[in-house]
């Protein structure tokens, strides 16, 4: 492990916190650009660090930060981006930095919005605050090396993103953030009763120590027998709950398609696949055989969740509801890469994650854009024939579908590639008849992805032109630009895949074999 002679990696975090502290004290003083300049650029200065450290030299053995917290009981708080870290760290500093930009014109549109219902919302000053501190726990969560550490983290992108929904959302906007809180925090407080077990029976809480430059691979296996597998489905079921899997996926729908549109576009794409990710930094790391034990019921419920999510996905006339679902669904992809146990699925999954947070954040801005331009109109029924009258907006959303159905060039190509390998390889070692139902399973969601992803691209720009939308026109840079940015970057990762294939596949065949 590369170490650091300066906490580089501490500064992408602690940044754009200092940052979001002071957007409020200095709002009077400055204007709206001003504030969105301030929280874009330091969201900036962190995707600059990271993307820097994925190409440095030394970046396939991983890059850590010196300590800066060292407890007797709870070990030590380092941060670490290596090949696993690295591509999920990189999905959110490019997300957030650019739907920070994308804020602008679409909050402007909905405060105006909500003040003409006898609203009045707190100032932008706040809504960037907690937008920079929601995104910048985020980054924390996923660079954290402990399992205190982590949750800490984690329960701090909770209070940002449940006050933005409270504050700017939709419909019945304080009740559904009192259910996104309430899910999700049992879900937090269900891990946090796993990781206690584990690490006050162990007296271990490092993920990796930086003493020995190693994981701590299969120390939950020590654990006494009884308590091995109720600690570890404690963690993942916690887990589970964060990432929505069917089952415990009830809070999804609501929170993701009534929060704002930017909102939106980090909660669905972002903070919901950070579990995935857990799964293999923490559950993998530290309960290797036990995982094994049960990754074909895993297999079963990713399939189940894939499909679930899909045919609700196909249900609905909310563009947003629509792709709340679709965020279900892809959730599934992540689970049947990583319960795989193969190398091959763990990095499709993994990169399945940046797949997702591209195209589903490019969605969820088109989607925004379209609320803007038709004067907050969601029904898919509705519209119709849009391409013509919003050509940039129309080939943006195909490239969003593109990235997260796996069709060239996007990145969600090679994950799903990968991802349906690592499965299949899985299926042909645990005997014929589950083979055959994976490959069932598979053709069922995959088709059904398919189907929802262009059927709505053609209900919502092609065919005649609805009169509801007759008067609509093309939307401004401040909305198209930022969400071009995102799909330029997943597309340009489909001729560069690689840059974060080569480091992550050397990380779990040398780390976990």
């Amino acid at each position: 492990m590369l170490e650091l002679k300066y906490p580089i990696l501490l500064s992408t975090v602690i940044v754009p916190f200092i940052v979001a502290a002071i957007l409020p004290l200095i709002e009077r003083k400055i204007n709206v650009k001003g504030l969105a300049a301030l929280s874009t650029t330091s969201l900036l200065y962190s995707l600059i660090i990271i993307a820097y450290l994925m190409i440095y030299p030394g970046f396939s053995e991983g890059v850590i930060d010196p300590i800066y917290v060292d407890h007797p009981l709870i070990g030590r708080f380092t941060m670490l981006l290596d090949g696993l870290s690295g591509p999920v760290a990189f999905g959110i500093a490019l997300v957030t930095c650019f739907v920070s930009a994308y804020s602008v014109p679409y909050m402007r549109h909905r405060i105006e919005e909500m003040e003409k219902e006898g609203i009045h919302p707190p100032s932008w000053g706040a809504y960037y605050m907690l937008y920079v501190m929601f995104s910048a726990a985020m980054l924390g969560t996923v660079l954290s090396t402990n399992l205190i550490e982590f949750y800490l983290f984690l329960e701090l992108t909770l209070i940002p993103s449940f006050l933005l929904i409270a504050f700017y959302g939709y419909g019945d906007r304080i009740r559904i953030a009192i259910l996104y809180l309430l899910w999700t925090h049992i879900g937090a407080l269900v891990f946090l009763v796993g990781i206690l077990a584990l690490g006050l029976n162990l007296k271990i809480f490092d993920i990796y120590d930086p003493a020995t430059a190693r994981f701590n691979l299969g120390l939950g296996e020590q654990l006494s027998q009884p308590l091995i597998l109720p600690v570890a489905l404690a963690i993942m079921i916690g887990l589970f709950v964060k990432m929505a899997i069917f089952g415990v996926h009830i809070w999804l729908p609501y929170a993701h398609a009534e929060a704002p549109t930017p909102v939106s576009a980090l909660l669905s794409p972002n903070l919901i696949g950070i579990a995935g990710y857990a799964m293999v930094r923490i559950l993998y790391t530290f309960f290797p055989e036990t995982l094994g034990g049960i990754s074909v019921y895993l297999i079963g419920l990713a399939l189940l969740t894939m499909i679930y999510g899909g045919l609700m996905a196909l249900a609905q006339d909310d563009f947003k509801r629509l792709l709340a679902y679709s965020s279900i669904s892809q959730m599934g992809y992540l689970l049947l890469g990583i319960s795989s146990l193969t190398a091959m699925g763990i990095s499709g999954a993994i990169l399945h994650y940046v797949s997702h947070a591209v195209g589903k954040a490019v969605l969820f801005m088109v989607a925004g854009t379209l609320i803007v331009q038709l004067h907050g109109l969601r029904s898919i029924s509705k519209m119709g024939g849009l391409a013509a009258k919003m050509p940039y907006t129309a080939a943006l959303a195909l490239i969003g579908f593109m990235h997260i159905t796996g069709v060239p060039p996007s990145l969600g190509l090679w994950s799903e590639i990968l991802i349906v390998i690592g499965a299949v390889n899985k299926a042909l070692t645990s005997g014929s008849t589950m083979y055959i139902s994976l490959l069932i399973g598979l053709l069922i969601a995959i088709g059904i992805s398919t189907a929802y992803a262009f059927i709505t691209m053609k209900r919502i720009f092609f065919g005649e032109l609805s009169g509801k939308v007759k008067e609509a026109k093309e939307a401004g840079p401040g909305l198209v630009v930022p969400i071009a940015i995102i799909g330029a970057v997943g597309i340009l990762l489909f001729f560069y895949p690689g840059i974060m294939i080569d480091p992550l596949m050397k990380l779990i065949t040398t780390i976990y074999g």
